[in-house]
């Protein structure tokens, strides 16, 4: 081998420096997207870099999309460009759901310099030192149905909460949604494993931790394991005082999950989210939702037989494909029936390749939006009953943060209420004991409280 040679393998071989450079970083979408972000976080300060403090000019803008609805990729197009406008000279990294299934539309929005699926996203640091050779524009994905590698994540960013996560994917193929193009089957983490990530967060001081994925309760079906057992193993990590269970399907929120938080669990918190969509049987089946609004109602009562003071909160699809007039009123009265604490509403949005587009009785953009506002209405009184419910009880808190100019702080209930109270030095990531007094009309969503003692 010539010299020559030898240095040019030499240069290949070697991994760049990135001391010093500063990066910014953008999340779009849901908790998962943001364990993800804090993961690429950590990777890339571990190779030396650093966050871009909000005065900073970055070196690179990482963005990790979204893509439930049209309007999480307009969100991501606008970010993105808005980016691009701001610093020109950054590298831009795009990647996440949207860049999963619109590579070439991403790739080619001017000043995009690297495009990663889902399955490239956490070997950001691979691609970032090929950039530093060539810089030549990058763009790689892999099919959705050979996604099949599980990643783990156990993170905070820049938050007191941590979030695990647990399961990654989804087979249920809803016909109105992409996720399963964008994230690929139902794969799980091992239970030893993510009880390490746990211990892990608990030793550098997490208090409580959030369990994360696209359907958690699938947990295990891939490598016999299974959701129980998990939550069962995470309850005996010292240290950790709150678990919160993110979003999951009704039909796998079991009676026997239900019962053991309720009378064995340590620190599984009252807390719930929950998937209806629709409150009509007919537009449930033409979702290919594995649920009926009878098995729902059964999840609710029994939370509120077993637990009356959870959160309950549940995502709601206004005017999707097959929502008739008569379907409306059905779904309307059936959810307001319901004793939960909040919805999450959004409009149907039309997604290409979803066989939700093969079915008729399509309803108007205006109709959907007019839905969204009565269902909209509905969460604020359910929740705003809940608020006054919670006048004199005393509940745990979990500080967060101080509130930007003001003299007071906010955090969390263990049953999911925001509250703000006054601010006590060093009490930011300690749970103490609050007396809840009011709500608080210059905060949506919260009540006032005064530290207990």
């Amino acid at each position: 081998m010539s010299s020559i040679e030898g240095v040019f393998l030499m240069f290949c071989n070697m991994t760049p420096d990135y001391s010093g450079r500063k990066i910014a970083y953008f999340t779009l979408g849901c908790k998962l997207n943001f364990a993800e972000t804090s993961t690429i976080g950590r990777m890339l300060s571990e190779r030396g870099y650093r966050r871009a403090e909000p005065f900073e000019t970055p070196d690179m803008c990482v963005v990790n999309t979204c893509s439930v609805t049209e309007t999480a990729d307009k969100k991501g197009r606008s970010l993105i460009r808005r980016l691009v406008n701001k610093w020109p000279e950054a590298t831009i990294v795009v990647t996440g759901c949207y860049a999963q299934l619109k590579p070439e539309e991403v790739s080619g929005i001017e000043g995009v310099d690297i495009v990663l699926g889902s399955n490239e996203k956490l070997r950001l640091t691979e691609y970032l030192d090929r950039w530093e050779r060539t810089h030549t524009p990058i763009m790689d994905t892999t099919p959705s149905l050979d996604i099949k590698s599980f990643r783990p994540s156990c993170e905070r960013g820049d938050r007191t909460r941590w979030w695990l996560k647990v399961q990654d994917g989804c087979d249920y193929f809803c016909t109105y949604c992409t996720i399963p193009f964008a994230r690929g089957r139902s794969r799980s983490g091992n239970t030893d494993e993510l009880v390490a990530q746990a211990l892990h967060a608990a030793g550098a001081g997490a208090k409580e931790i959030v369990l994360t994925g696209v359907n958690i309760g699938e947990f295990g079906r891939d490598n016999g394991q299974d959701f129980l057992t998990l939550l069962k193993r995470l309850d005996e990590v010292e240290g950790i005082e709150r678990y919160r269970i993110s979003s999951i399907e009704p039909n796998l929120l079991t009676e026997e999950i239900l019962r053991w938080m309720a009378s064995e669990s340590r620190a599984f918190k009252h807390h719930f989210h929950i998937p209806l969509q629709s409150g009509s049987d007919r537009v449930l089946r033409l979702m290919n939702r594995r649920y009926d609004t009878s098995l729902f109602r059964e999840r609710v009562e029994c939370i509120r037989e077993l637990m009356p003071d959870a959160f309950i909160g549940v995502d709601v699809i206004a005017g999707a494909r097959g929502e008739t007039q008569s379907e409306w009123e059905r779904s309307v009265e059936y959810i307001d029936s319901l004793d939960v604490t909040r919805l999450h509403v959004f409009p149907y949005s039309e997604r290409p390749g979803t066989k939700a587009l093969l079915l008729g009785d399509v309803v108007e953009n205006g109709e959907r939006h007019r839905r969204v506002g009565i269902l909209s209405e509905i969460s604020e009184r359910k929740m705003r009953d809940f608020m006054v419910s919670a006048v004199g009880q005393r509940r745990d808190v979990l500080w967060e943060h101080k509130i930007s100019g003001s003299n007071e702080m906010s955090g969390l209930t263990d049953n999911y209420l925001r509250v703000s109270a006054p601010y006590l030095e060093g009490a930011v990531n300690t749970i103490t004991p609050v007396l809840i007094t009011g709500l608080d009309n210059r905060r949506p969503e919260t009540v006032t409280g005064e530290h207990a003692g």
